[in-house]
């Protein structure tokens, strides 16, 4: 039995250089050996592994060496869209399901995907052909949601640049989700989003999706849930479950999960010593002092988190990076410092075998972009019970 460790060291898995999705197609090959989902990816995979030794025409079989292999009798399949570094994959993964595609678009991102799923995401969604995709029991995207934020809608109109559905690089990616619904008809789908998805341009925008969504044929369950109830960090997400009309007749048994107490302090995260490197500097803590003593002077609300270790964190997002400014952990005598990656990772509820193999400052972004994934976990579940209580 051959180590998936092995093989990726012999013919140079290594996301970054690959433009041709060709590391893709051998990924996602290698993952469906024995299935049928692998007519999909045969050919360009078998071209590029007839120039390596270990290759024959027989099926072989994997020692998936990685932290988070596939379930060995998975119970239903999916795809991952927008997939980022796989929060939603690994939630979906833990309740029996398989992936059976995945599309990312930021390279960097699919080096943390690639070294804890052992697959390449395919990239640029809006140049992959549906037709293309296998077939799967249910979607998952986690569609880009800075054309709907606050923060995302306030910086565009300062510049004066187009948001929602009028954003052309970013806007338009929800109607990539339809016509990938429209062809590949699953028999169900769960979508997240920042919550201001439901109120942006005072709620057209939410009534396009619903409207559109309704249209392919789907019923439609929808709910803003707060990850605070699983992780100690204020974190609201729109999330919207679809069940296809022509499989459940309108009478699935979906229910969004009953969300436990809050039980977790940013305190529970912490490393016990993190490096040194992480503690600000006198000029950005000046700085920050004075930023926001300056916005506290004209009344507005900006200002750092200095955060309370017994409480929940504030929102981190995707430029985290830059300062830190969100979620500023205090330390006796000396500057605050900022979350350590792996801290970050944790805020999220992703587990510490959770690989981190990017710079810090990506993997403030990758942490920042993605979800907490006990709370897609427990959505999983319950769609999951959902499905099997039909088939019964």
């Amino acid at each position: 039995m051959l180590k998936y460790s092995e093989i990726r060291e012999k013919i140079g898995i290594k996301p970054l250089k690959d433009d041709s999705n060709v590391q893709a197609y051998v990924t996602h090959y290698l993952h469906n050996l024995n299935n049928g989902v692998i007519k999909y990816f045969e050919d360009p995979a078998e071209k590029y592994l007839a120039n390596y030794n270990f290759y024959n025409q027989e099926r072989i079989k994997f020692d998936w060496d990685i932290p988070f292999p596939t379930p060995s009798k998975p119970q239903f399949s999916f795809i991952d869209l927008f997939a980022g570094i796989g929060g939603i994959r690994l939630a979906f993964q833990k309740a029996g399901g398989k992936c059976v595609f995945s599309s990312e678009y930021n390279k960097f991102a699919k080096v943390t995907y690639e070294a804890n799923f052992g697959e390449v995401p395919f990239g640029d969604i809006t140049k992959i052909d549906e037709k293309s995709i296998p077939d799967h029991d249910v979607l998952l995207a986690g569609f880009p949601c800075q054309p709907f934020s606050i923060a995302g809608v306030s910086k565009k109109k300062s510049l004066g640049k187009k948001h929602g559905f009028l954003d052309e690089t970013q806007g338009t990616l929800f109607f990539d989700i339809a016509r990938i619904l429209k062809k590949k008809k699953p028999r169900a789908f769960m979508l997240e989003n920042v919550k201001n998805l439901v109120s942006h341009d005072k709620g057209r925008t939410f009534e396009v999706i619903c409207n559109t969504l309704d249209e392919l044929g789907y019923s439609i369950h929808y709910k803003v849930l707060d990850g605070q109830h699983f992780v100690p960090q204020h974190r609201e997400r729109i999330i919207i479950v679809g069940f296809n009309r022509n499989v459940f007749n309108g009478q699935e048994d979906f229910r969004f999960p009953n969300l436990p107490k809050l039980n977790k302090v940013v305190r529970d995260i912490l490393e016990e010593n993190p490096d040194d490197k992480y503690t600000l500097s006198d000029k950005l803590w000046n700085y920050l002092q004075d930023h926001a003593a300056k916005h506290k002077a004209k009344g507005n609300g900006f200002g750092f988190g200095l955060t309370n270790l017994d409480g929940i964190s504030r929102t981190i997002s995707a430029r985290y990076y830059k300062d830190g400014s969100e979620v500023l952990i205090p330390q006796e005598g000396i500057n605050p410092r900022r979350l350590t990656p792996r801290e970050c990772a944790r805020l999220q509820g992703f587990p510490d075998h959770f690989l981190i193999p990017v710079s810090d400052n990506q993997a403030y972004r990758q942490f920042g972009n993605s979800v907490v994934m006990p709370l897609m976990f427990s959505i999983a579940k319950q769609l999951t019970k959902a499905i099997n209580s039909h088939n019964e």
